[in-house]
């Protein structure tokens, strides 16, 4: 295994730093650097940038309309993102559903929306979880019962990330009771503009609406947007959830928020107290050990194995390093990262922050919305039982 970056990779990482400090617009970069909240233009507009260049779907062959880029460039490419203060790529349609569209999907369904999550146009969102089936999701019962020449669709979905943006979900359906729960489930592809959907908000901890329950009353689904055949969607959640884990270890943010907090600590006077130090140096060599992790992955996909066997264990230690950082935030910053005024998260606010330092107004809510990231994409608990009998047996 080597970790080493090639010549060939130093050059491929200088020339993406190059063009996304070009293309990043400096006020979205202030606002990612800052932890401010972002609008669906801001999100959308960065998307529908690297879409422009083909590079919206860094992940992808070149025969779907990807760069082709190995494992390794596509890490580099996040990276250097991430660094520049680039927002974080929404992924369920390019990381998460195009691969089963890619895998599963016939020509037609791939001709029809590959284009669109490619250019950054189309937003989609996920429909997995529901009420009584998260991280045991067999046990989901939105049901599609087969009308001919189109599905009939009931049923509940929760917490759906940010589908109030969406233009279509990707959901699990029930088409069958018999045998295992795992087989009777199917994959469908919804317009969220189709009659009797609803949707509801819901506010998190930290005031912001990003989920919302999704409601499904008697919607027709055509039959060609079902993906692969009926009565396999079970595997191809699999698939996707694949994607999924491994996209929320994301090391690049880590190492991201990693420099931010040391400002905060500066900024805030505690930097100097040895102990604290002592803490942030514990976390940069857990984000290191994470990055190793994550190079090993990339190593096995070069040498033809099979990287997403721990998956698994990219989430857990992914996510717990995002919940621990924030706290760190919190605990430099002491009791002036409490008041949650939400005007502060506005760029270009100009009012007065207990403490003096804007920079403390997202704390508070970073850290109480940073709590479901052991709990969603399958709870750490879970995941540490996949690791377990993945790796031993």
């Amino acid at each position: 295994m080597d970790l080493a970056f090639t010549p060939e990779e130093q050059a491929f990482r200088a020339e993406i730093r190059a063009w996304v400090r070009a293309h990043l617009p400096p006020e979205l970069a202030h606002k990612v650097h800052h932890a401010l909240r972002l609008s669906r233009d801001d999100l959308q507009g960065w998307a529908r940038i690297l879409g422009r260049k083909g590079w919206l779907a860094s992940g992808w062959p070149k025969a779907f309309g990807g760069p082709g880029w190995t494992a390794v460039q596509k890490h580099l490419f996040e990276e250097e993102c991430a660094l520049a203060g680039a927002p974080r790529v929404i992924p369920f349609g390019p990381v998460m559903v195009a691969p089963v569209i890619m895998a599963y999907g016939n020509a037609e369904q791939q001709q029809r929306f590959l284009p669109g999550i490619a250019s950054g146009e189309v937003w989609w969102c996920q429909g997995y979880s529901e009420p009584g089936a998260g991280s045991d999701l067999a046990s989901l019962k939105t049901r599609a019962e087969y009308r001919g020449d189109h599905y009939l669709v009931n049923g509940q979905k929760a917490w759906t990330t940010l589908g109030q943006h969406a233009d279509w979900i990707f959901c699990l359906v029930r088409t069958s009771h018999e045998g295992k729960p795992q087989s009777g489930i199917s994959f469908l592809l919804i317009d969220m503009q189709s009659p009797g959907i609803t949707l509801r908000p819901v506010r998190l901890l930290d005031g912001e609406y990003e989920v919302n329950e999704v409601f499904f009353d008697d919607v027709q689904v055509p039959l060609n947007n079902l993906i692969g055949a009926e009565n396999k969607g079970w595997s191809y959640a699999k698939h996707l959830l694949s994607h999924e884990r491994t996209n929320i270890a994301e090391v690049n943010r880590a190492k991201r928020e990693l420099e931010r907090l040391k400002r905060i600590a500066q900024a805030e006077g505690v930097w100097n107290d040895a102990r604290f130090r002592d803490q942030i140096a514990l976390l940069e060599v857990d984000v290191v050990a994470l990055e190793m992790l994550v190079l090993r992955v990339l190593s096995a996909e070069k040498s033809g194995k099979n990287p997403l066997d721990i998956a698994g264990l990219l989430k857990i230690r992914g996510s717990e390093i995002h919940q621990r950082t924030a706290e760190l935030m919190m605990l430099a910053a002491g009791p002036f990262a409490l008041p949650c005024i939400f005007e502060a998260l506005e760029a270009g606010w100009q009012g007065d922050f207990p403490g003096g330092l804007s920079a403390n107004a997202p704390l508070a809510g970073s850290y109480f919305n940073l709590r479901k990231t052991t709990i969603y994409g399958g709870s750490n608990e879970v995941q540490r039982n996949i690791v377990a009998q993945t790796l031993l047996g």
